[in-house]
């Protein structure tokens, strides 16, 4: 598959931003200023592809990535990539002798979590405001030069927005890490030159309703084929209390046997199947 395009949630210099750069140098990037505004963008025909977080190491599953996936708009996943996530204070060089003063810290949710401990014990009376993006927090700092407030954001931000770093790695844990996929409208092979870590497949299952013991049942399908879970995930259907749907990660692409069989084996069982994606994996 040519790109030639690729949406991302922006602005420049996010997370998201570096994943891309990771896997798509030199490609025209559009940012956007939300995930379900990149997912629509790849669904109207606006961009090839769209780059979007779907898991982090510390705050789980990123819950607007997946429903507006399996609710929303059905694209396909056709990649993933994971990258290490380094959180920094930044403020406007105007600030940077009493940066310990801020009026506001801003950052994406996500960040804002991951920075627990530090924000507790140097600002404890300052609630830290929400912002779609730690880019966008960057920004808002960069623009508004005659206010203290400071950002939450990583050091591509901070080049980008010529803001200057006054506390280095304030998240709470060392070992953190974001999942994003890469997706198109359709099924196809992501063809880099980059060579992957590894290879998923992605299936959507819905359980037989009123019937004991069937996610036991689902499990043994994939149990007794040796096939390899590295992720399992329930989520409400949104159709009443108590209904739920699971996204199960595969440890191998799709073949010609194996998968299709349990596939077969879980819809005799009552359960209803789709594949989201059968793809390449990467870490940074």
């Amino acid at each position: 598959m040519n790109i030639t395009n690729v949406g991302f949630l922006g602005p420049n210099a996010t997370f998201t931003a570096q994943a891309v750069a990771a896997l798509f140098p030199g490609k025209e990037n559009k940012p956007y200023r939300t995930i379900p505004a990149c997912i629509d963008a790849v669904e109207n025909g606006e961009v090839d592809v769209a780059v979007v977080p779907i898991e982090n190491t510390i705050e789980g599953t990123v819950n607007l990535t997946i429903d507006y996936l399996i609710h929303v708009k059905q694209l396909k996943i056709i990649g993933e990539v994971i990258i290490p996530i380094k959180q920094h204070l930044m403020v406007h060089p105007n600030n940077t002798n009493n940066w310990e003063d801020v009026q506001g810290i801003y950052s994406h949710p996500h960040a804002i979590a991951q920075c627990h401990k530090f924000l507790y014990n140097h600002f404890p009376n300052i609630q830290p405001i929400e912002t779609s993006s730690t880019g966008a927090a960057a920004k808002f700092v960069s623009e508004h030069p005659d206010q203290n407030h400071a950002a939450i954001a990583n050091s591509f931000a901070a080049k980008e927005y010529g803001l200057s770093i006054v506390k280095h790695d304030i998240h709470d844990f060392d070992n953190n890490h974001t999942r994003f996929v890469v997706l198109h409208k359709e099924m196809l092979d992501l063809d880099l030159t980059k060579k992957n870590t590894g290879d998923k497949t992605t299936l959507m299952v819905t359980l037989p309703s009123d019937q004991a013991g069937a996610l036991h049942q689902v499990l043994s399908v994939f149990a007794w084929r040796k096939l390899n879970l590295s992720k399992i995930e329930s989520r409400p259907m949104k159709t009443g209390l108590g209904n739920y749907l699971f996204l199960i990660d595969i440890e191998q692409r799709m073949d010609e046997i194996l998968i299709p069989s349990a596939i077969a084996e879980l819809e005799a069982l009552g359960s209803g199947v789709t594949v989201l994606g059968s793809y390449p994996y990467y870490r940074i």
